[in-house]
């Protein structure tokens, strides 16, 4: 039994040493330190929430390294075990330190100053003058005119003692920035939990818009971890017409998009409301935003199949030059029923288009490339593929390029290769014609729900207000001490003054301090 409560002390030493060290101001800076450390991995490293083609690119790429960095989740950076055991400390170490100190404030603000040194003499600012009067009244009069301070008058055997303090207002301002940090913590976290995110092309000038109610309306969609994607909120989104502004260099100036939007009501009446979208100025209805991320082109090709029967199809084509919008892209064709007698044969006829566009074009010999990001003279140069793009099989593929295994498997052949202005055509073997049709535009609206994006805000500028307090304000202590002299009708004061923080400028200060109690210079 001894052993056991001997084993018990210990324990609960250990225990109490442990919170101790947790809950210190000390191990919060180093956690809050290694939180942003956790963070950089996340913007060095594509994240599976956002782009998962990306991680498995890089997977590809990085046959070595990047098994490795899948094992400690560093494509999952912001959801993996180890950045949420920081962030979970964090906020422990933060609450464990905040309560105390809270505590501690709250007992000093209604705690009296305390009581003068023995020797005010020996404190770093001291002032003395003789003055006449009585020291009780002369004690109340000196204290009336500390305005602004907490004061308190102490009386023992005629000596009168005037404590006073201010500054009070530091303390509080570094327990508001500390609140207001963990505050920010558990908004973000909010937001991590319950937010969603979804990133989605919609092609302008009378493409067919979308509707937010479903992940699969997106290109990506990033859920919060509660988020099971049967409660979004419904939106939809067609857009009228976009407009982008370039420098002579092709620099863009501005972006504006001419919207159309349902939301709520709206969706039932089928009633559309007009929206200009700006960068920077986003839609917002219901605690959903939409935000104008980009613009790019759709190239649309028609295929005439050799019975006349016609097939068109606009996608949208990737930028890979953000200055001149030259674009890479594909698109894929089934032909129409009765075309070809059985399925199987029709499979070997799909039409598969793989290639670049050019908004402004710019030949080098035959290498397509773009002069300017403005729709002035477009082109494309494209490999035609005939065969099965894979479109019956129900497998995911990439969407600005054709599947490469079906490539390699010889199940979808290159036939034909050209560069094709508005209005040219290719003819294939076979009699089919493919035939580029001009392009349209399209722009990348970002959809965010955050059920705690205000409180984010409101944090932060309670974090900067609280900063701005504690930094500004300053601990300063005096005492005055009246004491009467051998001489009837005068008075021997003394005044000491103590910066408990900040010691710039206190010097000045005491001085107009003493010229303010005592009238004069001393």
């Amino acid at each position: 039994m001894a052993r056991f409560g001997a084993t018990s002390r210990l324990l609960a030493g250990k225990a109490r040493n442990t919170w101790r060290a947790l809950t210190s101001m000390g191990t919060a800076l180093v956690l809050l330190v290694l939180l942003a450390l956790a963070a950089i991995p996340g913007a060095l490293l594509p994240q599976r929430s956002l782009n998962a083609a990306k991680v498995d690119e890089y997977l590809a790429l990085h046959p070595i390294l990047g098994p490795w960095l899948n094992r400690v989740e560093a494509f999952d950076v912001f959801s993996s075990f180890w950045f949420t055991a920081i962030y979970v400390l964090l906020c422990v170490s933060l609450i464990g330190c905040l309560t105390p100190r809270t505590l501690e404030h709250l007992r000093t603000m209604r705690a009296k100053p305390v009581a003068a040194p023995r020797n005010l003499g020996r404190l770093p600012k001291h002032a003395g003058a003789e003055l006449a009067g009585d020291a009780e009244a002369l004690g109340a009069e000196l204290a009336e005119r500390l305005r602004g301070w907490r004061r308190t008058i102490r009386s023992d055997g005629g000596v009168v003692e005037v404590s006073a303090e201010k500054g009070y207002l530091r303390e509080f301002g570094n327990l508001v920035f500390h609140f207001a940090l963990l505050g920010l913590l558990a908004a973000v976290a909010v937001g991590r939990l319950f937010g969603y995110e979804g990133n989605v092309m919609v092609i302008a000038d009378g493409g067919p818009g979308f509707c937010s109610a479903s992940p699969a309306a997106f290109d990506s969609f990033r859920a919060g971890t509660t988020v099971d994607g049967t409660r979004l909120h419904p939106m939809c989104i067609r857009v009228n017409d976009f407009t982008a502004n370039y420098l002579a260099s092709g620099l863009a100036t501005s972006f504006t998009a001419h919207i159309d939007y349902q939301s709520g009501e709206d969706l039932a009446a089928n009633h559309w409301r007009p929206y200009v979208l700006e960068v920077n100025h986003p839609l917002r209805v219901d605690g959903v935003r939409a935000y104008l991320q980009g613009h790019g082109y759709a190239p649309t090709f028609t295929v005439i199949f050799p019975d006349g029967q016609t097939r068109s199809q606009t996608n949208q084509w990737r930028p890979d030059n953000p200055l001149t919008l030259l674009s890479s892209g594909a698109a894929r064709i089934d032909p129409p029923a009765g075309v070809y007698p059985d399925a199987t044969e029709r499979r070997k006829h799909q039409i598969g288009i793989q290639g670049l566009f050019a908004p402004t074009e710019q030949l080098d010999n035959r290498l397509l490339s773009s002069a300017f990001p403005a729709l002035n003279d477009p082109a494309v140069a494209i490999d035609v593929y005939r065969g099965d793009t894979g479109l019956d099989t129900g497998r995911p593929q990439g969407l600005f390029t054709l599947d490469s295994r079906l490539i390699h498997q010889g199940r979808l052949t290159k036939v034909a290769r050209s560069n094709l202005k508005p209005g040219e055509e290719i003819r294939l073997d076979d009699g089919t014609r493919v035939r580029f049709d001009g392009a349209l535009q399209f722009i990348n609206i970002q959809v965010s729900h955050d059920p705690a994006d205000l409180w984010v805000l409101v944090f932060a500028m309670t974090m900067m207000a609280g900063l701005v307090v504690s930094l500004a304000v300053r601990r300063r202590r005096i005492w005055i001490r009246i004491t009467p002299t051998e001489q009837t009708g005068t008075v021997n004061v003394e005044l000491g003054g103590l910066a408990r923080t900040d010691n710039s400028g206190w010097g000045d200060e005491f001085e107009r301090l003493s010229t303010r109690l005592f009238g004069k210079e001393t």
